[in-house]
């Protein structure tokens, strides 16, 4: 079994540019109503639906409103991402932490409102 998950956004234009420029994803397939991309590794893939496309059953119509989703992205090396991502003048959420249960990890955001926890597991804190 594999998982995809799936956005509905008028934003595809600019959800493409920030997956492909921002987190180095790369497209799997496109056309005028619908993005597939795969992270960089080719392991984990997204995809984006224009809303009320005449494709599409009324189920995949509503357009996602910019709350209540997140995705982890786990990472080798959190520090190197996160320079990085700052050298391009990404707008950090949560600035770069360690949590006691073994997480070093920071946050940005997507052009549709979707979190995004960016995440190298450690050992957690006694």
């Amino acid at each position: 079994m594999k998982l995809n998950a799936g956005i509905i956004t008028r934003k595809i234009s600019e959800t493409k540019d920030f997956y492909i420029n921002v987190l180095g994803f790369e497209v799997t397939f496109e056309n005028d109503f619908y993005l597939l991309l795969h992270t960089p590794d080719g392991q984990s893939e997204i995809s984006f639906l224009l809303p009320d496309h005449p494709s599409q059953q009324p189920l995949f119509h509503k357009p996602f409103q910019g709350q209540g989703i997140y995705l982890t992205i786990e990472v080798d090396n959190v520090d190197n991402i996160y320079n990085a991502l700052k050298s391009k003048g990404v707008e950090i959420k949560i600035d770069l932490r360690n949590e006691t249960w073994g997480d070093r990890h920071f946050a940005i955001e997507d052009p549709n409102g979707v979190g995004i926890d960016i995440v190298q597991y450690i050992a957690p804190s006694r």
